[in-house]
């Protein structure tokens, strides 16, 4: 965000005060708390009044986090957060907008509402909280639920193929796409810090536990004991090399990439080398489809590039109007050209 804001005092902020006085209400042991608590570290160190701050939400265990921040926030309809997000930010662009989501309300009855913000590029920060089924309505499957997932509304097994949130980002033409995960705090603080800095929508999906409907489900590739051989961290310009050893990368062979393990006959500047500023998307979508088991699972910057953004095209357009024609009159535009009068 290239807008530069100065705090209203010379008191520094602290985490405290991004507290809200609102008992939380999510389950003991949800992911949620992880992502609150990180965000809540976050704000005192950019700088942002509180009273510039917004945080904007739709339905669903997620959008309960405008409560539980000391900041405004907008509780919204269900999936819509995006269409109040463009209002505000476009009313109001100095102010510092958040969308909080999950694979529910944003990619089901919201899908139409996001992909259409993300292609916009309105300067917002979205974070998508994934845990693949529906946890306020008590357990059935989401948009990003496993095929042949079994749920309440799915006792035969989901008959859907997934939706990857990453993919939907990129090919909308997002300009920011990300992915962490909640039990790594300061790793998702650092993604949380570039999503700020970017001007432009920076979209974060976050991979995140429901305990008590769909409990374990990133398990296999996130546990401790397992997610230095399952995760892919992305380094904009390091190869992709992963393992509790480092002892695997991952190279293209022809159009398809394969994992290698990397010993003396292997050349490392064979491995592909990621490139998050990259203007073609390509290496982001063959990114975007590393699934578990296959590959490791990328964590990280996907994609970010520069980009107008959809506050700024406004603007410039009312002001070449305003030059062109004059401030006008409001009872004159709603007159219009065309007043049949008797």
């Amino acid at each position: 965000m290239n807008v530069q804001f100065k705090p209203r005092s010379s008191v520094e902020l602290t985490k405290a005060d991004f507290t809200s006085d609102q008992t939380i209400r999510w389950c003991p042991g949800c992911g949620d708390y992880v992502i609150l608590s990180s965000i809540q570290k976050l704000m005192p160190e950019i700088g942002i009044p509180k009273e510039n701050i917004v945080f904007v939400s739709g339905i669903g265990c997620s959008s309960r986090f405008p409560y539980y921040m000391n900041t405004y926030g907008l509780h919204t309809l269900h999936g819509r957060a995006p269409a109040f997000a463009t209002g505000l930010k476009v009313a109001r662009p100095d102010l510092s907008v958040w969308i909080v989501t999950g694979d529910g309300d944003g990619l089901s009855i919201g899908g139409n509402q996001l992909l259409h913000m993300l292609r916009r590029n309105l300067d917002v920060n979205v974070l998508l909280f994934n845990n693949r089924i529906y946890g306020l309505t008590k357990g059935q499957y989401s948009p990003t639920s496993e095929h042949g997932k079994v749920t309440k509304s799915t006792p035969f097994g989901s008959p859907d193929m997934p939706l990857n949130p990453v993919l939907f980002a990129l090919s909308a033409g997002a300009t920011f796409v990300a992915r962490t995960y909640d039990v790594d705090p300061m790793g998702m603080k650092e993604i949380f810090k570039e999503a700020v800095e970017h001007k432009g929508t920076s979209f974060i999906e976050i991979y995140q536990n429901c305990n008590i409907f769909n409990d374990g489900t990133f398990s296999p590739i996130y546990e401790r004991t397992v997610r230095e051989e399952n995760i892919l961290n992305l380094k904009h310009g390091e190869p992709f090399i992963f393992g509790k050893n480092q002892n695997k990368g991952i190279r293209l062979n022809g159009l398809k990439p394969e994992i290698v393990e990397l010993h003396n006959d292997i050349n490392r500047e064979e491995l592909i080398r990621h490139d998050q500023y990259s203007e073609e998307s390509i290496l982001a979508n063959l990114l975007s489809n590393f699934n578990y088991p296959e590959f490791p699972v990328p964590m990280g910057v996907f994609r970010q590039i520069k980009n107008s953004t959809y506050g700024d095209i406004i603007e410039n357009q009312i002001n070449s109007q305003i030059e062109k024609f004059g401030e006008g009159k409001l009872t004159d535009l709603l007159r219009g050209a065309h007043v049949w009068t008797n």
